[in-house]
């Protein structure tokens, strides 16, 4: 049960608003559900969504736990950079979603690797077994999958203390002058829209993303990015909030910008460095860029 004192500066926000920013990896939807369901009082009374809230309000929420869905393995080709007992290093392909949710039960890399392995670290659940991070279904790239516990844990901790390091490379539309930058801005969800996240004061976390300029073409940049968080959608959200959208971006890119590539943000997790659970030694791991990411890039030459 969560309880949570209502301060002068919520004052007269709906209780549904207020709850959806306050909680925002809940949706809008899922906060009206629970109010719905009377999992959420105010002052110990069952209140509607609209109720606007007072100084000193005193709001109790229940959030039940999610039940999680067995997810079927299938029999999807995967491309392996490296496998031994403890970890699975696979090169995603654009178009994949990474784990299993809302409408995408099937066909995602938790199905695949499900098939792949026979005995995965459950400690993110059924839904997510094994893996580590993530990346957006429409970036490509490299992606650690954790094989058992101390594997996970292991490489938990390292993407905790940033001792694990991920390197990115975009194709951003304009042409960002400085060689080499850093933007250390923190993100949250956008208020206003639930799919986004966005650069923000409120509800957020520290966020700082690393670029250096790899070539310069009329009117894009191509730009190698490293992480020292791991934001969703970081990198995505920072470019674009200097005014560099990764092309073919279709949440951050913006209306007035002409949509050079029509698949999706041009965007692919091309380095991973670690230090392996078992022999403590470090590994480095690359790939190059995809064909159509290369396609596009001949196309500006």
């Amino acid at each position: 049960m969560n309880r949570i004192v209502v301060d002068e500066s919520n004052s007269n926000q709906r209780l549904d608003k207020f709850l959806s920013t306050y909680f925002s990896e809940l949706s809008r939807s899922h906060i009206a559900k629970l109010i719905d369901d009377e999992n959420c009082l105010v002052n110990k009374k069952v209140i509607k969504s609209s109720y606007k809230l007072k100084t000193g309000d005193v709001i109790e929420i229940n959030i039940p736990e999610a039940k999680e869905l067995e997810i079927e393995k299938e029999d999807i080709p995967l491309d392996i950079v490296y496998e031994d007992s403890d970890i699975l290093i696979i090169n995603k392909p654009q178009g994949m979603v990474v784990h299993p949710a809302n409408g995408h039960y099937e066909h995602t890399l938790v199905n695949a690797i499900l098939h792949h392995c026979h005995d995965l670290s459950g400690i993110n659940g059924v839904m997510r077994p094994g893996i580590v991070h993530r990346i957006d279904k429409d970036t490509s790239g490299l992606i650690c999958v954790a094989k058992n516990d101390k594997a996970h844990l292991s490489l938990a901790e390292q993407l905790k203390d940033h001792t694990m390091s991920r390197t990115y490379i975009a194709l951003v539309k304009g042409v960002i002058t400085e060689n080499t930058g850093e933007i250390n801005l923190p993100i949250g969800r956008d208020p206003h829209n639930r799919q986004k996240m966005a650069v923000t004061r409120s509800n957020s976390k520290e966020a700082i993303t690393y670029f250096k300029v790899l070539q310069r073409f009329s009117d894009h940049t191509l730009v190698e990015c490293h992480l020292k968080t791991g934001r969703t959608h970081q990198i995505r959200v920072h470019l674009s909030y200097i005014g560099y959208p990764v092309e073919g971006d279709p949440l951050y890119s913006g209306r007035k910008y002409d949509t050079l590539y029509k698949n999706g943000q041009l965007l692919v997790a091309v380095g991973l460095r670690l230090i392996h659970p078992s022999s403590n030694k470090e590994m480095e791991f690359k790939i190059d860029l995809p064909d159509y990411f290369k396609e596009v890039i001949s196309q500006l030459e």
